[in-house]
């Protein structure tokens, strides 16, 4: 009843707003009417209906309410990019790109209903309180949150706070029967975007970019120059599934590849003249051979990097088109802790590209619509507008109209996809049984120190064996010539997986995954 109630409000506020809108209110009570003026500036009308329901408005209005209902609304009407945060949402906003935030240390995932330690993040208040990787989580400062369903955000919630304050933890270890209790006082936990860094081989050296964060560029710094100081030749940097994040950290990692005066990127909007960034020519990785790797969801300070190397031929642009985000948002913060992105201007490539795809009704679609068109699949099927077309320093062919397209491209990798594989992924089989296998085999995992000690471990172990009995227990079997069509897909993704249970995170993870990983492939096939 309150519901009907309220729609009924709700939609009588909104007839009314309409009447004034019109500029018109009919005073029933005198039998005739009055208008109300209407000044030149530009939100008079809208000042106006405000104070007439202030003023006049039959009911109390819940004006907190109405704001908070009416101002996502009003930024939707601008670009897909402008919106208004409420202060939870800008919170985690800006917590997972400043860099850190409060919490304890650990990262979990919850496979059958109980958030199992994947790491303990070294250095961190979970490890000083003696947290273990394969901890099961039960309770947290009493309550129980194993077995009841809790979503993951709220586990979360729970375990995150102010730096400083305490929260207990249970958790059940191993084969013990009484859940270990742990106190841990919250503190600063650094919030990485460099997953990995590591050497594919003697000259060919790897970085995986996850987010352009506050520390971005120095975390890339840290984890490319050891990669030099190994002998370095040639650089994968990937970029792939990176939405963007700062411009200022885009920048500085393209000033370190390229020479002085080199235009990286401008910016140009209505209210906002044009600004150009240009590269001081004192980066340390100018000699470094670059291949820059994007798929469809690498977006914004993704697309300013690669749009700069393309644009100076400077690197080579490996896999499929990028998202198209050539917009630039600016935030707005006010005293009630919500906030909103404003676009204030648009981003151009060195050769005066914007890459920002149209944004019309079928914006939120365009994803869907690439595979629909065969995009993912095939070069060919990339479109391509001639009147957008540049020409870069060297004479290569770009173009213009809705993200970066590659200078190679590498399609979607379906090799080893059955019917099997299929049916295992719906159950999320591959994840749940890298948490079976690393129960079973929890102690070693703990030993292991080095990569060469986690592939002794692997070598040991059956994996293809155990995960096609655990497939079978759970109502899954492959048919002929499926298994091994699958397991080289399969069998990597364990491995890695269950590495991740060790002191080596995604060290371990990534040198599994990159072996099946066919951009990556074919750099090292371009290169040769």
């Amino acid at each position: 009843m309150e519901d009907k109630q309220r729609r009924r409000l709700s939609l009588g506020l909104w007839l009314f707003m309409l009447l004034l809108i019109c500029g018109l209110y009919v005073d029933k009570y005198s039998g005739g009417r009055r208008e109300l003026s209407v000044d030149e500036g530009k939100w008079s009308k809208l000042m106006l209906v405000l104070d007439q329901i202030d003023k006049s408005y039959v009911d109390t209005v819940d004006y907190n309410r109405m704001v908070e209902e009416l101002l996502p609304e009003v930024m939707k009407k601008l670009d897909p990019h402008s919106l208004y945060l409420p202060p939870v949402e800008l919170e985690a906003a800006d917590e997972s790109l400043v860099g850190n935030f409060s919490g304890i240390g650990i990262q979990f995932n919850v496979p059958n209903d109980t958030a199992i330690v994947i790491s303990v993040i070294q250095g961190g208040p979970s490890e000083k309180a003696g947290l273990l990787s394969g901890d099961r989580i039960m309770k947290v400062d009493g309550k129980d949150v194993a077995g009841v369903k809790m979503n993951q955000d709220s586990l979360v919630k729970m375990l995150k706070g102010p730096r400083g304050s305490k929260v207990q933890v249970e958790v059940k270890r191993d084969n013990l029967s009484e859940l270990l209790p742990f106190d841990i006082v919250r503190d600063k936990i650094p919030v990485k975007s460099v997953d990995v860094a590591l050497m594919l081989d003697d000259s060919l050296g790897y970085v995986k970019l996850s987010k352009f964060s506050r520390t971005s560029y120095v975390e890339f710094m840290e984890g490319v120059m050891p990669l030099v100081a190994k002998g370095m030749k040639d650089l994968v940097f990937d970029l792939r599934d990176n939405s963007g994040g700062y411009l200022d950290q885009a920048l500085m990692l393209s000033n370190e590849f390229l020479g002085e005066g080199e235009l990286i990127v401008y910016m140009e909007g209505k209210n906002r003249p044009r600004e150009d960034f240009k590269a001081s020519g004192k980066g340390l990785l100018k000699d470094v051979g670059l291949y820059v790797l994007l798929n469809e969801s690498s977006a914004s300070s993704s697309e300013i990097f690669a749009g700069a190397m393309q644009d100076n031929d400077r690197g080579t642009i490996v896999g499929r088109r990028s998202y198209g985000k050539g917009l630039v948002q600016e935030p707005v913060y006010f005293s009630d802790k919500s906030g909103i992105r404003l676009t204030v201007a648009r981003f151009y490539t060195p050769t005066g590209r914007c890459i920002q795809k149209p944004y019309d009704e079928n914006y939120q679609m365009d994803i869907i619509e690439r595979y629909r068109h065969g995009e993912m699949l095939s070069a060919d099927s990339i479109k391509k507008v001639d009147s957008l077309k540049f020409v870069t320093p060297k004479g290569k062919e770009v173009y213009g109209g809705g993200g970066i397209i590659p200078d190679i491209f590498v399609p979607i990798d379906t090799t080893g996809v059955t019917d099997f594989l299929i049916a295992c992924n719906r159950k999320s089989m591959v994840v749940k049984f890298s948490n079976v296998l690393a129960d079973r085999y929890r102690k070693d995992l703990r030993e292991v120190k080095s990569f060469g000690d986690l592939e002794a471990l692997v070598d040991r172990i059956d994996v293809g064996g155990e995960f096609l009995e655990y497939a079978r227990m759970n109502g899954i079997v492959p048919k002929r010539g499926e298994w091994d069509e699958s397991k080289g897909i399969v069998i990597p993704q364990l491995c890695g997986l269950m590495g991740r249970y060790t002191v080596l995170d995604d060290n371990a993870f990534y040198p599994y995954i990159l072996e099946i990983d066919n951009v990556v492939d074919k750099v090292k096939e371009i290169r040769n």
